[in-house]
């Protein structure tokens, strides 16, 4: 069982998200919808993985989020994003996330997506 930190701000995505990673089997150890509340999370709990939404609201975005978090942990982070905007996809790259999901996304790719990123996370 892995611990997940789900960084979503529309409500309705973030219970379809939290279904999905139950349904998998792995502990939700924090849900955030703004920028500072996932930066707290991280530092709080250690999550071994965050799935990032790149739209938030308060003053930081998903990327510039990360980009905080960065100082102090290398979290392994899944982005996922409705925004396949050339410049928007050039500044999260720089955050050095292990993958993006496009929105909307099936459970299987957001199974396969974090098995892919943390081998050991099989689900049956």
């Amino acid at each position: 069982m892995k611990k997940i930190l789900i960084v979503e701000d529309e409500f309705m995505l973030q219970m379809m998200i939290e279904k999905m990673i139950e349904k998998m089997g792995h502990q939700i150890v924090a849900k955030a919808k703004s920028g500072d509340a996932a930066i707290e999370a991280v530092k709080e709990y250690n999550p071994d993985l965050v799935l990032m939404d790149v739209k938030l609201i308060g003053k930081y975005d998903g990327i510039q989020t990360i980009e905080q978090v960065r100082a102090f942990s290398d979290v392994p982070v899944l982005y996922l994003t409705g925004n396949t905007e050339k410049d928007v996809i050039q500044r999260a790259e720089a955050t050095q996330p292990m993958g993006f999901l496009i929105k909307p996304f099936e459970y299987t790719s957001l199974r396969d997506a974090m098995e892919e990123i943390l081998p050991d996370l099989k689900v049956e």
